[in-house]
């Protein structure tokens, strides 16, 4: 509730001034903007370090990686296994485009890199900077191999190639994601955005809510989104395998930068 303020106008009288509806923009403005800094600059000392600038790079990889599944591997995700489930519903109910294989794959693969991402965080002894960093060395090994196949494939991939690149990068995004999930930075998960748009309106003070924390939010749903921009306009208009290629060279500086900042830590 706004604080009341006395404003003397004549003496012996006088009248209750409320801030002004500018003056609360304003705050949510800078708040909105403080928080975008905070997420890609954190300062020293902050509770995540610099897990969040590197988890907003992993979002732009998902965005890179599903750009390229969907539009070479066919109606198929490597990353959002909500999208995989709906899509094995149209593949059973017989609706064109979609295939069961390619579906059944893509979430058993995927099922099987977060299996291995627990023993990633296992061997990690709790330390989040050495676990992100094994976790995107890792994960960088599997899109490597799927650079050397796409770029030996031909658009649309056929079934020799698009399997293995389906098993390949459904593991590798299982990895990811059941990093983030340890790592838990909140509204970055680094693949799944449905809460995090739920958030920028549920959580609004307007609505009742705490706060919807929007500068996080938003620069994670740009991510995501300039990640899959610039997949799609690469697999169409200049090669197949660059998208991979870029995800493959954002990781390894990941994995590189989380490495180097965990180091003298516990």
């Amino acid at each position: 509730m706004p604080v009341l303020r006395r404003r003397m106008v004549t003496p012996g009288a006088t009248v209750l001034h409320r801030p002004s509806v500018e003056v609360r923009d304003d705050c949510r403005v800078s708040l909105f903007f403080a928080e975008i800094r905070e997420t890609l600059v954190p300062a020293r000392g902050t509770r995540h370090g610099p897990l969040p600038p590197l988890l907003v790079g992993l979002t732009v990889v998902t965005g890179l990686v599903d750009a390229f599944s969907y539009l070479v591997l066919g109606h198929v995700f490597v990353a959002n296994m909500t999208g995989n489930v709906v899509f094995l519903g149209f593949a059973l109910a017989g609706a064109p485009g979609f295939s069961i294989v390619a579906s059944a794959a893509a979430l058993a693969a995927f099922w099987c890199g977060a299996f291995a991402g627990g023993f990633i965080r296992t061997r990690s002894g709790g330390h989040r900077g050495r676990h992100l960093s094994a976790a995107a060395s890792i994960q960088s090994v599997f899109v490597a191999a799927a650079v050397v196949l796409a770029a030996l494939s031909p658009n649309p991939a056929t079934a020799g190639y698009r399997y293995p690149l389906i098993v390949l990068l459904g593991a590798a995004m299982g990895i990811q994601n059941a990093t983030a999930r340890h790592l838990a930075v909140p509204d970055l998960t680094t693949t799944v955005l449905t809460l995090t748009l739920t958030g920028t309106a549920a959580d609004t003070n307007i609505a009742g809510g705490q706060g919807s924390k929007a500068g996080r939010r938003t620069i994670a749903l740009i991510a995501m989104f300039a990640g899959a921009l610039a997949g799609a306009l690469l697999v169409r208009h200049v090669a197949i395998a660059l998208p991979l290629a870029i995800a493959l060279v954002a990781l390894v500086v990941i994995a590189v930068v989380a490495r180097m900042a965990g180091r003298g830590d516990p």
